[in-house]
């Protein structure tokens, strides 16, 4: 039987939703190495909608689960359903949608707060040992998602960014600095880390560290 793999998706572009070139990669490098995927988004309107050919805010409404579905081909789920026990491993892809739709770090940092079906899926992981991969900017959320069940020590990277490694340190996590190919590994919570296009430059080394980081998961799953 092929492992279960749960994605869970912010939306669609890096500006106010999922990396897409990250979260494609995901689902290559999962479908590559024959896990079964289903994805996951919250059902609730996007934080704020860019133009990305200009960068600008819009007055458009989106809502997070139907533009992630345009990056799953119209399955994903609401992240409301995960149940992660049902599961074999959790990958969350990057973008600024991780830090505007499912939590507020990207005005709030270390003080924010965090989807609570995210969090509650973290914590079913950390209970049943269900591995997670955290891409990009998603490990900062991950380690706030972490605090909120007592964990503190935990090792994550999103590369190289000062800042937001001293957030994840303030949030009692360690931080392991990574070029964009590697990853970090963090055996007791069962979690790996890759840096993607915090670091960049271009889908060639965001997809050698996310396939290593897939990789590695499905070592874990055996």
């Amino acid at each position: 039987m092929a492992p279960k793999v749960a994605v869970i998706l912010a939306g669609c572009g890096f500006l106010d939703g999922a990396e897409v070139h990250e979260a494609v990669l995901t689902l290559y490098h999962l479908d590559r190495a024959g896990a079964a995927v289903t994805c996951f988004a919250p059902d609730r309107d996007q934080f704020h909608v860019v133009d990305h050919a200009t960068g600008e805010p819009t007055d458009e409404v989106r809502n997070v689960r139907t533009e992630s579905a345009r990056i799953a081909r119209g399955a994903v789920e609401d992240l409301s359903e995960l149940d992660v026990s049902s599961f074999d491993g959790v990958v969350m892809p990057g973008g600024f949608g991780v830090a505007k739709n499912l939590s507020d770090f990207a005005l709030s940092g270390h003080q924010c707060d965090v989807n609570p079906d995210l969090v509650a899926a973290v914590g079913t992981a950390l209970e049943t040992k269900t591995p997670i991969v955290a891409i990009c900017i998603s490990p900062a959320i991950l380690a706030a998602a972490l605090k909120r069940h007592g964990i503190t020590g935990a090792t994550v990277t999103i590369g190289s960014d000062q800042s937001t490694a001293a957030a994840i340190e303030t949030l009692g996590q360690a931080h392991q600095v990574c070029a964009v190919q590697e990853i970090s590994v963090d055996e007791t919570h069962r979690l790996v880390c890759t840096p993607a296009y915090m670091l960049g430059p271009g889908p060639a080394g965001v997809g050698e560290g996310i396939g290593n980081a897939i990789d590695h998961l499905m070592r874990w799953i055996g």
